[in-house]
Order: structure tokens, then C-alpha cells, then sequence
């Protein structure tokens, strides 16, 4: 029981100081040590479908305006976390721009450090 606490914390960890803090200030830097090199990122955008590479995805971030740099609201809400093993789910929200994005980031524990290996996103705005 205790482990499953810890691997909580660390996914916890890694997605409130890696993944939202580096979305919010656009930090390639910092985000990219929430994913594994290998990381697929799929979904859909206003209905229009979403596929890229980690490193697409990076660009992306990196050619954009941060949301913080943009003075609009910005949230990142962890909704679950499901850990099984060396394996993980999670479940996330994230308000930016003028979007709200719903997110399944799956987790793998490697070398002892918790890594997103799998994005899945739709932005949930009406």
C-alpha cells in the first residue's frame, strides 16, 4: 500500500510540475521530462482528428504562444489516477486558450521514474 501511495505522489508530481507547469509556460524543456521519447499523442480537435509525434507535439508548443504569455485563463485538474503495477492511467483537464481539453495520459514506470508513453486528448467545448 505504501508503494501504490508513492507511485501516486510521482505521477501526481509529474503531471502538476512537468506536464501543466510546462504546457502553462510553454517550457519544451520541462515538458519533455514528463514523456517518454517515444510518446504518441492522439485524438481530436473540434471534431477534427489529432495525430503527432512527441516531437511534433514539442514544436508545436514551442512555435505558440504560452498560455501564460497570453494572459487567458489556464487550469490543469487531475481527475484520476489509476496505477496497476508498472502501468498507470490517467485522467486530466486542461483549460486553455479557448479550449477545455479532456486528456488520458497513460503511464509506465521505467528505471524507477513515471513517464506519460501514450496521449489521448478531445477538446470537450460545446
Amino acid at each position: 500500500m505504501e508503494n501504490q501511495k508513492e507511485d501516486t505522489k510521482a505521477i501526481v508530481t509529474a503531471l502538476e510540475e512537468h506536464y501543466f507547469k510546462g504546457i502553462y509556460e510553454g517550457d519544451i524543456a520541462l515538458l519533455e521530462t514528463a514523456f517518454h521519447p517515444k510518446t504518441l499523442l492522439f485524438g481530436d480537435i473540434k471534431g477534427t482528428p489529432y495525430a503527432k509525434t512527441l516531437e511534433q507535439y514539442l514544436d508545436g508548443v514551442k512555435n505558440r504562444q504560452s498560455p501564460k504569455d497570453s494572459g487567458k485563463p489556464f487550469k490543469g485538474e487531475i481527475l484520476s489516477v489509476h496505477i496497476v503495477n508498472s502501468i498507470a492511467v490517467a485522467e486530466a483537464k486542461v483549460r486553455m486558450y479557448d479550449f477545455l481539453y479532456h486528456d488520458i495520459l497513460s503511464f509506465h514506470k521505467i528505471d524507477g521514474k513515471w513517464l506519460i508513453v501514450s496521449k489521448m486528448l478531445t477538446d470537450t467545448n460545446p
